[in-house]
């Protein structure tokens, strides 16, 4: 094996010929062995992404190497390259993590956020999901949170690698022109199919220092449209729409109908949720399920998070119900 050129742009930038040493071993297994202290998962990811290339071209990363082949190594800046951080996240939270992201590409990175995981460290939270992911993407020197889902929703958050298009998916999102579409468990019977919720929100801060929000005439205007799928045992299982993207805007308009999403601990009913926590359903049962884009980009314009399996496991545990 030996090295055949540098580039010009930065010294860190290598092309390796490969000799009859590492004829028919796994790009992969390579790349671990050139890129000492690299996770398996950044090695997948660079690949995945073309950053590797052999003999100018993308491959799996179970291609097996021949005699001859030009492998492209990039510019990498790995964990064990500078000082360590207190923040990292652990291997089991770096992998979950991997496994949850949807779309990696053209400056965009998506992912399917699992419930429970704050977006950001903070009020007694170390380690969020930006930090999270700028430890797992040291080689990222910009990323940033397109916006924000609340620590108990799962579902798709957008974060961007590159600031041009941080400034045009955050515009979409101040113009309304991004569709949004989420995913609940209401408790009670929802009657009637279709309801649509056209109430101003307004944010405050209990005596705590917490913050809540709630439906005030001097609040923003906010627009919510929910549609009944199915009920079951005194649930309802919705669609939601959202027109805009405010501060708790489905948990408050839900709970504006007289049905609180189930899980909520600042909105919702506490006996109601006790009693269901103690069968084994702890959380807050609201998904971002699904995002459009109105305008075009090099990355597809929608995207849809699968259902965190807890929404499967509690209506499959209901008796069958009404469908609507």
């Amino acid at each position: 094996m030996h090295e055949v050129l540098r580039s010009p742009e930065s010294q860190q930038v290598r092309i390796m010929v490969v000799d009859s040493g590492h004829e028919g071993q796994r790009l992969d297994n390579f790349l671990l062995g050139q890129l000492k202290g690299a996770p398996r998962t950044l090695i997948y990811r660079i690949v995945r992404r073309g950053e590797v290339r052999v003999n100018r071209g993308r491959v799996r990363a179970d291609y097996r190497l021949q005699v001859g082949d030009q492998v492209r190594i990039p510019p990498l800046r790995l964990a064990n390259d500078g000082p360590s951080s207190a923040g990292a996240p652990g291997q089991a939270m770096s992998g979950h993590l991997e496994s949850c992201v949807l779309y990696e590409q053209h400056g965009l990175l998506v992912l399917n956020k699992p419930y429970g995981l704050a977006v950001h460290g903070g009020s007694g939270v170390q380690l969020g999901v930006i930090e999270a992911l700028r430890a797992m993407r040291p080689d990222y020197t910009f990323l940033e949170l397109v916006h924000r889902l609340d620590r108990d929703t799962s579902g798709l958050l957008l974060l961007a690698y590159e600031r041009k298009v941080l400034l045009s998916l955050q515009a979409q999102l101040r113009e309304d022109h991004m569709v949004k579409r989420y995913e609940a468990v209401l408790v009670g019977d929802l009657q009637g199919r279709r309801h649509r919720v056209e109430l101003p929100l307004l944010k405050y801060l209990l005596p705590s220092g917490e913050r809540r929000v709630k439906v005030d005439r001097e609040g923003k205007a906010s627009r919510s449209d929910f549609e009944v799928k199915e009920r079951r045992q005194g649930l309802s299982r919705v669609n939601v729409r959202i027109y805009t993207g405010r501060t708790h805007q489905i948990r408050v308009h839900a709970r504006s109908l007289g049905h609180a999403v189930l899980g909520d601990d600042k909105y919702g009913d506490e006996s109601m949720n006790l009693a269901w926590r103690q069968r084994g359903h702890g959380r807050l049962f609201l998904h971002a399920r699904e995002l459009e884009f109105s305008q075009g980009g090099p990355f597809p314009q929608n995207f849809e998070a699968p259902l965190d399996p807890s929404f499967e496991v509690l209506w499959q545990s209901l008796s069958h119900g009404e469908t609507r």
